[in-house]
């Protein structure tokens, strides 16, 4: 019997209930933590997050059994998931607190995520401006933020930002061999 090596990805690509949404279909991925990070505000809040002045993104903490699934497979999700050639922004969400951005602890992993854009920028016409950067500390949102799309499947915004991020997951996913 093998015994799962659980590992996490902080990744921010626009409004966090996207990410959270499509990381929890992923076979492999054990939990998904809306929250804040890569800014200076402590202890920050979704009202202060959306005033954009916090520095911090919203970002989602994945957690992942690596023996399931690898940190390359994670990142093919999250460039077919978002756009990362867009500054600050996704969609008609703009912000540096939208901004693309992927946080790394270690140099290993920051030499993986390096490549790793590299890799994907080649699917891109426009250049990938995803950050890459150290992770200071990592604050959970408030609860109402976790599981939101489950929760609120038929609000407009899920239906009109959420569902198209998660039929690009679909089509990642069937792209797969």
């Amino acid at each position: 019997m093998s015994h799962s090596k659980q590992a996490k990805l902080i990744l921010g690509g626009g409004c966090f209930w996207c990410l959270e949404a499509a990381f929890l279909k992923i076979k492999g991925v054990i939990k998904v933590t809306s929250g804040y990070a890569g800014g200076s505000t402590e202890n920050p809040n979704y009202q202060q997050i959306c005033q954009g002045n916090t520095g911090h993104a919203e970002v989602v903490e994945v957690v992942y059994d690596a023996t399931e699934i690898n940190l390359e497979t994670l990142l093919s999700v999250f460039f077919a998931i978002h756009d990362p050639t867009t500054l600050n922004r996704q969609g008609n969400d703009q912000g540096t607190q939208y901004r693309s951005i992927i946080f790394y602890s270690n140099s290993q992993e920051e030499a993986q995520i390096s490549q790793s854009v590299e890799k994907h920028q080649k699917e891109f016409d426009k250049a990938i401006v995803t950050q890459v950067a150290i992770l200071e500390k990592f604050y959970p949102a408030e609860i109402e933020h976790h599981n939101y799309y489950a929760l609120n499947t038929s609000q407009p915004y899920c239906q009109m930002v959420i569902k198209p991020k998660l039929d690009k997951l679909i089509e990642w996913k069937a792209n797969q061999p």
